[in-house]
């Protein structure tokens, strides 16, 4: 690990020789919710492949790219795509961008993305607000040897996702007509979707929702001393006694129909944080 900070240094000194704002906040958008890119006035633009040291997006639904601009004034960073553990790439490629958004100035993440309903009260296009989650992907990004410079050995997930946060996102989902939930998000490393067995495991050991990313982004995170916000996307249910072959383009388009509240409720984050 003591070489990712050398890497993160040349990440950080090239986006500075095209902005030189400083991040209150890092927006990590996934699968169909890039929407909220169009929201933040765009400073400058990089893609992820001109940036030394990071990955390239595989996901075709992914854009790409890391904007950089302001949301009610407040400087913020945002990824317009991310990166997966079924890509290929290792757990520190897939958490680079995060240090490089801690790096630039950011102490607070919120990260979005699709996931599967385990819990039969929810429902397709619900929004879930992330109150815990379970590590089922097989690794962990703080693998290997630390840099206390980075964060510390055994870095404490007592509360990975800040509570504050959390209340703060289900009000304004509440005051806005949206139907969220709090919930336990389950990550497995994928790329292919759970068996009956498996979606009757996740539900027992108590997960609401299931997916293939998030979870390397918010250990990064909680190391790196971040504050979390975690918002998902039901786009599609997971019950094991009512399982259904799923269909990608209705993911992408339950994804693409929740896209505006989502989009709503980081905003508001954002808009709070910025008067903070």
């Amino acid at each position: 690990m003591l070489h990712i900070r050398q890497e993160v240094k040349e990440a950080v000194d090239y986006i500075r020789t095209r902005w030189t704002g400083t991040p209150k906040v890092g927006v990590i958008l996934g699968t169909g919710l890039g929407g909220v890119a169009e929201s933040i006035d765009q400073e400058a633009v990089f893609d992820y492949e001109d940036i030394p040291h990071f990955p390239t997006s595989t996901v075709e639904q992914h854009a790409g790219k890391l904007i950089c601009g302001k949301i009610n004034g407040m400087d913020v960073v945002a990824m317009e795509g991310r990166f997966h553990y079924y890509e290929g790439y290792s757990m520190q490629q897939i958490t680079f961008p995060v240090r490089v958004m801690k790096a630039l100035g950011a102490d607070t993440l919120i990260v979005s993305a699709a996931a599967g309903g385990l819990n039969p009260m929810h429902r397709r296009g619900d929004i879930i607000v992330v109150d815990d989650h379970i590590n089922l992907m097989g690794s962990n990004p703080l693998i290997g040897v630390n840099d206390d410079q980075l964060g510390p050995r055994w870095p404490d997930m007592v509360e990975p996702y800040n509570q504050e946060l959390v209340s703060e996102a289900l009000q304004i989902a509440l005051d806005g007509g949206i139907t969220a939930h709090r919930g336990v998000y389950v990550a497995l490393s994928g790329p292919c979707l759970e068996t009956r067995a498996e979606y009757r495991f996740l539900k027992a050991i108590g997960a609401d929702v299931v997916g293939m990313s998030t979870v390397p982004e918010v250990i990064v995170a909680v190391h790196s001393g971040m504050k979390v916000l975690g918002l998902v996307v039901i786009t599609d249910m997971g019950l094991a006694d009512a399982l259904k072959p799923v269909n990608i383009e209705e993911i992408i388009e339950t994804a693409n129909t929740a896209a505006p509240k989502l989009a709503h409720i980081v905003l508001e984050v954002l808009k709070r944080q910025a008067n903070a």
